[in-house]
């Protein structure tokens, strides 16, 4: 069903370019280092895959548990700001602690730490945008914060290149003072991400009194009780992205070009976020997700037929219409299921569900590649299959299933 168009993205309030220009910043400093972070564990400390994706395991689910608590702290106080400006400024302050990192558990350490922050920061954030903005506007608010988020990724992702180019030129694995140096250069841009929210962002009012919010899926939609049961299903499939970029590598692409193969990602993760996020306003929620998981489905097959770096190039670039089609627009369908006294913890539930679904993920994408003890595991090309078909039972369940707008 087609809905009024919605108002121009001049129109949207000043909270939702704040926090915009924060995320913006912050990926700046987080994409330098976490795009570089799989090689570095692989190329200098010597880690197996398995091994990268129990470390990505344990800090997307340490930051997911985080998520809900705070999510519910944040309905609880009617206060989005202080715990999101918290979770900025933990990361801020801990990611240069990479500098020092000489083995694969001080990596966990630094990352666990950094996953504490998003934990505390990403649902009062989330729900700070949509108490900011009209229900007429949410997907277009979320659209735009995403392009800005992945502008600032690309923008990291070229300066780490640039970086890398300087200290390496175009070697085929990373050194450790390339590295080092990408870490301290991400120091600034993190810093001014927490100054641009603490400045830019107005505590949004609690314009009636609230309930005491419950931490049951009983007090949500059933629609969104069944989304984050298919929402769980999917991510199963969706390991951590360091297996793209080790099978950027494995595929022959140099450290350079798999961060130019970052920023042709993030190119067209940013273009399209706004005008995904539009459409979901007008024409709703579902066909947008729907659409974003068939593309992934059908990437992610190409992901494991690779032949040639090139492929692996030219896939990975498109891989950014998946994201743009579902990252906002996900965002926007729960706070289209969500009550306004629940938002936060809606949102923590959400992405707790993404968060915790993803230590198994990435566990099982390292163990059907590298396998584990003797057994060898079945190649490269094995995380990229299971991921696909999880993607079309995931379309399968939300079509014939999850009812709702």
């Amino acid at each position: 069903m087609i809905t009024e168009t919605p108002p121009s993205q001049k129109s949207l309030p000043r909270n939702i370019w704040a926090v915009t220009a924060t995320s913006f910043l912050n990926d700046i400093a987080s994409e330098m280092v976490l795009n570089l972070m799989p090689l570095f564990l692989a190329n200098v400390l010597g880690a197996r895959a398995a091994t990268i994706g129990l470390i990505e395991g344990i800090a997307e689910t340490t930051a997911s548990l985080l998520k809900v608590y705070f999510g519910w702290i944040s309905d609880k106080l009617g206060r989005r700001k202080q715990l999101a400006a918290a979770g900025y400024g933990l990361s801020a302050l801990v990611r240069p602690l990479l500098v020092w990192a000489g083995s694969w558990t001080a990596v966990l350490g630094v990352r666990f730490a950094d996953r504490v922050g998003k934990g505390i920061r990403t649902a009062p954030r989330d729900a700070l945008i949509a108490d900011s903005i009209t229900p007429a506007q949410r997907g277009r608010a979320y659209g735009l914060h995403r392009a800005g988020d992945t502008a600032g990724a690309m923008l990291g992702i070229l300066i780490a290149l640039a970086v890398v180019w300087l200290v390496q030129s175009n070697g085929l694995a990373l050194s450790r003072t390339a590295f080092q140096r990408v870490v301290l250069w991400s120091i600034v841009p993190g810093g001014l991400a927490v100054a641009a929210l603490v400045i830019g962002v107005q505590e949004t009012a609690v314009t009636r009194p609230r309930k005491r919010p419950r931490l049951s899926l009983k007090e949500f939609d059933s629609r969104f009780r069944r989304f984050l049961f298919i929402i769980i299903l999917f991510t199963l499939g969706n390991s951590a992205d360091a297996f793209l970029i080790l099978r950027a590598q494995e595929r022959g692409l140099s450290i350079v070009a798999i961060l130019g193969m970052l920023a042709a990602f993030n190119l067209v993760y940013a273009a399209l976020s706004g005008k995904m996020g539009s459409l979901s306003d007008r024409y709703g929620r579902r066909p947008i997700i729907i659409g974003g998981w068939l593309v992934y489905g059908a990437l992610y097959l190409g992901f494991a037929l690779a032949r040639t770096a090139v492929h692996i190039w030219l896939l990975y670039a498109l891989y950014g219409i998946y994201y743009a089609a579902f990252e906002g627009t996900a965002k926007a369908y729960v706070a289209d299921l969500a009550p306004e006294a629940q938002r936060g913890t809606a949102f923590g539930v959400y992405n707790a569900a993404v968060g915790l679904a993803a230590l198994p993920a990435s566990l099982i994408a390292g163990i059907l590649w590298q396998g584990v003890g003797s057994w060898p595991g079945f190649g490269p090309q094995a995380p990229f299959l299971f991921g696909a078909a999880l993607a079309g039972t995931a379309v399968i369940l939300f079509v014939g299933w999850a009812g709702g707008k």
